[in-house]
């Protein structure tokens, strides 16, 4: 599907004025995340808090602003952060991937990435690994089946493009089989349902060390795909008339792979599988500001943001027992996905 901009036509006001608005939505919902929970925080027991730690006030100690302390900057404000840092990766990458393969129906998940982490992390809980080892697995398997999706396709002659695909979808069946396979030998007692669960999606585990580690690989990458967005809008012409325009698409293309394929994997160490988010949110931001990728990826990373952190909202607090994000976003994105398609051709221009 070819996208031919000068039809499009999307008001500048909006371009601009739109993450701007969903800038100031995710700050009152992270502020309002901050302060739901099985243990309510008060916007002004947040507020000393953070003055407190950040050495502008200096209350007496009591009990219970160390215990807003823990709650806060222990449990919550890592875990918000990672469901934002996952939603605005998987968002971004998807729609890159989009563009890149000039396909609304692309996900993340195209070349293989989602099931060689999968394998990885599976692969890690089966060896008893530590959890900086399960997630260092997972991270590696993203990349090795990638990799094999790219070798492939670089193998064979043909569509350059219609190869990669065929490279993503054996590697995806080669990895999901692996997985399959390890699933068969774990200890059914403890392994089989840790990987069960964890191939759910959840961030349950994730704590301060863990988005201190993955943040700085989540900016870069997309700060990466941001810098790259004219690129990514010239490959949305379609290769032939990207190269007339004077850009090296196979080193392009390589380079974007890469990094999307960084972010997935880093999503997938950090939350297991929660699927559909990269598929359905890069549509809803192309619907807000159009398809120029200089204003959809910072949109739909912001919306990813959003999206992300009020499901993980929902899945900690609408039920007495912590519901797996994967279970809600294959919820919520199945009856938006005919929307989806209803409106592909449109907000493609």
């Amino acid at each position: 599907m070819r996208s031919d901009h000068s039809e499009v036509s999307h008001p500048a006001a909006r371009v601009f004025v739109t993450p701007w608005l969903l800038g100031i939505v995710l700050l009152a919902a992270t502020v309002w995340s901050l302060t739901a929970g099985n243990y309510p925080i008060a916007l002004a027991d947040q507020w000393r808090a953070l003055l407190h730690a950040l050495g502008r006030v200096t209350p007496p100690e009591d009990t219970r602003l160390g215990l807003v302390r823990i709650v806060l900057f222990d449990i919550r404000a890592p875990r918000l952060m990672a469901a934002i840092l996952v939603g605005a990766a998987l968002s971004t990458s998807g729609a890159a991937f989009q563009s890149m393969f000039v396909n609304p129906l692309v996900s993340p998940g195209l070349l293989g990435v989602l099931a060689g982490a999968s394998f990885g992390a599976a692969l890690g809980m089966l060896a008893k690994g530590s959890w900086l080892a399960i997630q260092g697995c997972a991270f590696g398997g993203g990349l090795v089946a990638v990799g094999l999706a790219l070798t492939l396709a670089r193998v064979c002659q043909g569509d350059r493009l219609l190869l990669l695909i065929l490279g993503g979808v054996i590697s995806t069946a080669l990895f999901t089989a692996l997985l399959s396979a390890v699933k068969y030998v774990a200890d059914p007692t403890d392994q089989l349902p840790a990987i069960t669960y964890w191939l759910m999606g959840g961030l349950s585990r994730a704590d301060a060390g863990t988005v201190g580690r993955a943040a700085p690989i989540f900016c870069l990458g997309m700060a990466g795909l941001f810098l790259m967005s004219r690129q990514l809008d010239l490959l949305s012409l379609g290769d032939e008339e990207a190269k007339s325009l004077g850009l090296n698409v196979g080193r392009v293309r390589l380079g974007l792979i890469a990094v999307s394929t960084i972010l997935c994997a880093a999503t997938v160490s950090i939350a297991g599988l929660v699927g559909w988010v990269g598929l359905i949110i890069p549509h809803a931001g192309r619907m807000l500001v159009g398809p120029s990728n200089r204003a959809l990826l910072p949109t739909a990373a912001l919306l990813g943001g959003i999206y992300l952190l009020l499901v993980d909202d929902v899945s900690r607090l609408a039920f007495g027992v912590e519901i797996p994000l994967g279970i809600l976003t294959a919820l919520v994105g199945i009856p938006f996905f005919p929307l989806v398609l209803r409106n592909a051709r449109k907000s493609w221009g």
